[in-house]
């Protein structure tokens, strides 16, 4: 849903009418509504701190908001949402199924409070077949579809995808290696002896048998199983008869490791070829949708959800008349489906536990995005009944596990707020960690977490960049890394934004990174944010963490078996692990760069025909000018150019 149709500008009363920013709350409606038009459109709902508070979609913008006009409402929650608006923004747009998606992309990206907000918006893995190479691969890819091929997904679990593809590449000796290092093998790869690849690099299977093999790998993934076992099957007996026992055992390998993913894909449907099954369940004010995908006939997974509902249910106002729970629940997956599929594929079935009073305009939006008819459906009996029965059992079971978890996180971080002396439990804890070698490829990494555990898309990391810091000096690079987070928040909000502050700020060291730290907070004007130092026991042993606190004369422990140190333990670990994990994968990066890469006029062509020619770059390095002179692409001007890189002091 990230393309919609040109729309015109919002438009705002204050921006327009100085006197309308003396009006709020109803009386500021009732003047809106005056001048709206009777079309459709999205509308924003706005607080005093310049906060979005809602975003709504309507068929006619006029009698939509006139609605929240004659003071009648079916919730507590929509009356004080109307009495918190400060101001409003309206877009108009074409037709209803525009503004859908307006409102779709709005929500997700502004997360108003009286939304319901899908918070999980990490993409799911696919795989994909490339077709722009010679010699096809399969593999693992995320994000946008920019490589031209055949994609396969999604897949819930990351873990699914590794091991499809493993098995696909053992099973129809399809190629995993890059292809610089396609380009430059001149003798079959330590896979092609163990029986894994069928080595196209250097010709030892023909373009066309290995396009068969890629072929086989397309069926296999659009469902067609059965026949590409079969027909490995008579190979295999073929093979038998034949005395080849060799080849015989290689296709039965190919059989028993294809068969493997088969019978993984536990609840493959007869009747279902290509859908995604949800089900919600709504309990004790929060809720659970359960998704799993259904492709070529198989279970590719599935990923339970916990949109955030807390908050005013759906925007279907109905006067007089409260709504049921099945009203409710249907304004949830409504709200939640337009979401979930701004960024993901659409499958031509879509099946759902509860009706949504938007199914027609989600099924011809679905429609437009994806260029294919896309049915909605909620099944009543039959195998398609069954799915959903499944899966609404896991989104019971899943919302029940969250809830206890939720109990005790909750009891921790009222825990953290009397160690501390908090104002209340935290909403937002940040941990700060810095790794390096000597000094070198230095990062700085910030962890969040809160209520709900951990909280991986606010991850922050840092490259120390600070050209008069000594190496090595921890002290500095907390500094930094303080500055250049708190100094960005001081501009958002001085700009009118509303960034996400911390209720706690933990750094890993003792009392000179709390010092540290301190020191730019005060300076940014920060005064109210509580900060925290962690320093390990003697010898690092756990369990004798030592906490710095500012005020507090001396640094105090708890107890060895306290559910709080346990609970601090943690958020300090994974904040180490973050920090030491983005540090390896900066080194690895520095290791791995070519020295060609620094030489002016070099580009990956003539790059790649020079490793080809002399093998590696140590094998250019000892070649002479007329050697690299004669590579294809590299002039003499070039090859002297090369040489003179690598023979500075010579």
């Amino acid at each position: 849903m990230s393309e919609l149709p040109a729309a015109p500008q919002a438009t705002s009363a204050e921006a327009e009418r100085p006197e309308a920013a003396r009006l709020v709350g109803m009386a500021l409606i009732q003047d809106e509504v005056k001048r709206l038009p009777d079309a459709p459109g999205v509308y924003r709902m706005i607080g005093e701190e310049a906060e979005v508070l809602y975003v709504g979609k309507a068929r006619s913008l006029k009698k939509r908001v006139g609605h929240y006009a004659q003071g009648r409402f079916h919730s507590q929650r929509i009356a004080h949402m109307v009495h918190l608006t400060r101001s409003m923004e309206f877009i108009t747009t074409g037709t209803e199924t525009q503004a859908l998606l307006l409102e779709a992309n709005l929500i997700k990206r502004l997360k108003p409070r009286f939304n319901v907000v899908l918070r999980d918006d990490k993409s799911f893995a696919e795989i994909l077949l490339r077709r722009d190479h010679v010699a096809p691969q399969v593999r693992k890819h995320r994000g946008a579809h920019t490589i031209p091929g055949d994609y396969f997904g999604p897949f819930a679990s990351t873990w699914a995808v590794n091991r499809t593809v493993n098995i696909l590449q053992k099973a129809f000796l399809l190629r995993s290696c890059s292809d610089s290092v396609y380009d430059s093998r001149t003798r079959p790869c330590l896979l092609h002896q163990i029986k894994r690849c069928s080595a196209p690099c250097t010709g030892l299977v023909s373009q066309a048998d290995y396009a068969g093999l890629v072929d086989e790998a397309h069926q296999f993934l659009t469902g067609k199983s059965r026949a590409v076992m079969e027909r490995l099957s008579t190979e295999m007996s073929a093979a038998a008869e034949e005395m080849e026992f060799e080849r015989a055992a290689r296709l039965r390998d190919r059989i028993r490791a294809l068969s493997a993913i088969s019978m993984e894909q536990s609840i493959n449907p007869e009747t279902v070829d290509e859908a995604d099954v949800f089900a919600l369940h709504v309990e004790g004010g929060q809720a659970c949708v359960q998704v799993f995908f259904f492709r070529a006939g198989q279970n590719w997974g599935n990923r339970a959800y916990f949109p955030r509902v807390n908050t005013m249910i759906g925007d279907e106002i109905r006067e007089g008349e409260e709504p049921t729970e099945a009203d409710e629940a249907g304004l949830i997956l409504d709200a939640f489906l337009g979401q979930f599929y701004e960024d993901k594929p659409v499958p031509r079935l879509v099946l759902l536990s509860t009706d949504v009073p938007n199914r027609e305009l989600l099924a011809e939006a679905f429609c437009i995005q994806t260029g294919h008819k896309v049915e909605i459906a909620v099944p009543q009996r039959g195998e398609k009944r069954e799915l959903i029965a499944h899966a609404m059992t896991n989104a019971k079971e899943a919302l029940g596990r969250r809830m206890a978890e939720g109990s005790a996180q909750a009891k921790l971080l009222a825990g953290v707020c009397e160690a501390f002396g908090l104002e209340a439990p935290p909403e937002r804890i940040e941990v700060y960690d810095n790794s390096h070698i000597m000094g070198t490829n230095a990062v700085g990494g910030m962890i969040v977490a809160g209520p709900e555990g951990f909280q991986k898309n606010a991850y922050r990391k840092f490259n120390i960049r600070g050209e008069d810091l000594v190496p090595g000096d921890d002290f500095g690079m907390m500094r930094e890394v303080m500055q250049r987070r708190f100094g960005r928040l001081v501009k958002e909000e001085e700009a009118g934004e509303t960034p996400p502050r911390p209720d706690l700020v933990l750094v890993d060291g003792g009392q000179g990174q709390l010092d540290a730290a301190l020191t730019i907070l005060q300076g940014l004007g920060l005064h109210d944010v509580p900060v925290v130092g962690v320093a390990k026991g003697p010898d690092r042993d756990a369990g004798l963490e030592r906490f710095f606190v500012p005020g507090r004369a001396a640094p105090f422990m708890f107890e060895p078996k306290s559910p709080i140190l346990y609970y601090l333990q943690r958020l300090r670990d994974e904040a180490h692990r973050f920090a030491i994990g983005t540090h390896r994968t900066k080194r690895r990066i520095d290791m791995a760069k070519n020295p060609l890469d620094e030489i002016e006029g070099v580009g990956p062509g003539r790059k790649r025909a020079m490793l080809h020619a002399f093998g590696s770059a140590r094998g250019v390095s000892r070649a002479s000018v007329a050697d690299l002179e004669k590579v294809d692409g590299v002039s003499r001007a070039l090859a002297e150019r090369v040489y003179g890189f690598f023979h500075k002091n010579g």
